[in-house]
C-alpha cells in the first residue's frame, strides 16, 4: 500500500549532502535532508551501505565521519531493509523495467514500505513504478513536484 507523502531518498542525494565540492548539488541536498527529516521519509539500508561505501572509497570522507553520518541518520529517520520478497521484486524489475540491480533494490524495498516517491539524480525522472514515482530533485520543475512531499 502506498502513503502519500511517504517517500525515500537514493545515495545520490546522501553524498552530495556530505559533498561540499558539489556546489548547488550540495546546498540542495543539505536543504532536502533538514526537510526530510521533518516529513516521513523513510532511508534504505541499502542507500545507507552505499553512501559508506562511495564517500570512503572517493576519499570524501573518513570512515569514522561516515560512520557518524550514518548512526545520526539511523537516529533521525525511520530506516527499512530489503527482504526476500524485495529482491524478486527487484530482479523482476531488471528485466522489465530495465532498472539496474541497485536502483530496483532501492526502489523495491522503497515501494514495500509505502513510498510514494525515490528522490534520485539517476533515476528516469518522472517515471512510475507500480505506484513510486522517480523524481530528479535537481531538475527545472522539481520544486512543484516535491510540494506535497516536503512542505511542512
Amino acid at each position: 500500500m502506498t502513503v502519500k507523502g511517504r517517500f525515500s531518498l537514493d545515495t545520490n542525494i546522501l553524498v552530495y549532502a556530505v559533498d561540499r565540492d558539489a556546489g548547488e548539488r550540495h546546498r540542495r541536498s543539505r536543504e532536502l535532508m533538514g526537510q526530510a527529516a521533518l516529513r516521513d521519509c523513510v532511508l534504505t539500508v541499502q542507500a545507507l551501505l552505499e553512501f559508506f561505501h562511495a564517500t570512503t572509497r572517493k576519499n570524501l570522507l573518513e570512515p569514522e565521519h561516515a560512520s557518524t553520518f550514518v548512526r545520526s541518520w539511523l537516529d533521525v529517520f525511520k530506516v527499512t531493509s530489503a527482504d526476500n520478497s524485495a529482491l524478486l521484486d527487484a530482479m523482476d524489475a531488471v528485466k522489465e523495467h530495465h532498472l539496474s540491480l541497485w536502483d530496483a533494490m532501492l526502489w523495491a524495498a522503497a515501494r514495500r514500505t509505502g513510498c510514494s516517491a525515490i528522490l534520485s539524480e539517476d533515476m528516469q525522472d518522472g517515471r512510475r513504478l507500480s505506484g513510486v514515482e522517480f523524481i530528479n530533485p535537481f531538475a527545472g520543475d522539481a520544486a512543484t513536484r516535491l510540494t506535497t512531499l516536503l512542505e511542512a
